[in-house]
């Protein structure tokens, strides 16, 4: 579904080259140092920024020359997903409109997506009303609304305590399989990843040391720098 092959790019001092295919309907965790390139994957793939060189393909099509609202691809970050100035039912109509002029139907869908994350009764909140949680999920609703078949989470329940983190990971789980979404998230929440990942790739250095299955690659003894970076976490 998404392949990245010689995709270069450079930020500041840093080298980056990407080579990757994510399957088709899975949940892919990305994990790795900070500074090393994970959210710059994201932002290549979602359109943000441009490489200097290769190839990003989604289903088969290059995306090069196509804008990130081109792209099927729908984005949550750990930041900025709401505006504070809409309710809550008007920050998952803007994924359909950014005008907010919506028909009947379109009205509708918005109001079932609200329904879905467990928010209808909220509705008429204004984000600083309600807590971080509840804030998430409007993004998630609103990336529903938008019914793209990727969706790209950068780190977007950080700030969310564990228990809550596994909340927002089996809403987003339960969405992937009942809508066939393909979801790639980074975290630096190895235990996030363990929980919800079928797949899990290391990256260091602006470079991609290894995508495996999840229990494959927490399980790995061939990966000195995945070992130092996780410690004693896994043992």
């Amino acid at each position: 579904m998404i392949r990245l092959e010689g995709v270069r790019f450079r930020f500041e001092d840093l080298e980056m080259r990407f080579d990757i295919d994510v399957p088709a309907g899975s949940f892919t965790a990305i994990i790795g140092p900070s500074g090393g390139g994970k959210s710059t994957l994201l932002s290549l793939i979602a359109g943000f920024e441009i490489p200097l060189s290769g190839h990003v393909t989604i289903a088969d099509r290059d995306m090069a020359g196509l804008s990130p609202d081109q792209r099927p691809v729908s984005m949550i970050f750990q930041d900025n997903n709401v505006f504070a100035h809409l309710d809550l039912w008007q920050n998952v109509a803007i994924g359909i409109s950014p005008g907010l002029r919506l028909s009947s139907g379109q009205q509708a869908m918005a109001d079932e997506a609200l329904r879905q994350v467990g928010l209808m009764a909220l509705r008429h909140r204004k984000p600083g009303e309600v807590s971080g949680g509840e804030r998430q999920r409007v993004a998630i609703a609103r990336a529903l609304v938008r019914e793209k078949p990727i969706l790209l989470l950068d780190e977007p329940f950080a700030a969310l305590g564990p228990a809550l983190r596994r909340e927002m990971l089996d809403l987003v789980g339960n969405f992937r399989r009942e809508k066939q979404l393909t979801v790639l998230m980074v975290t630096h929440q190895p235990e996030d990843a363990r929980y919800a990942a079928d797949y899990t790739a290391f990256l260091e250095g602006g470079r991609i040391v290894a995508l495996r299955p999840t229990p494959e690659l927490f399980g790995a003894r061939d990966l000195p720098a995945l070992a130092a970076y996780l410690g004693d976490w896994r043992n």
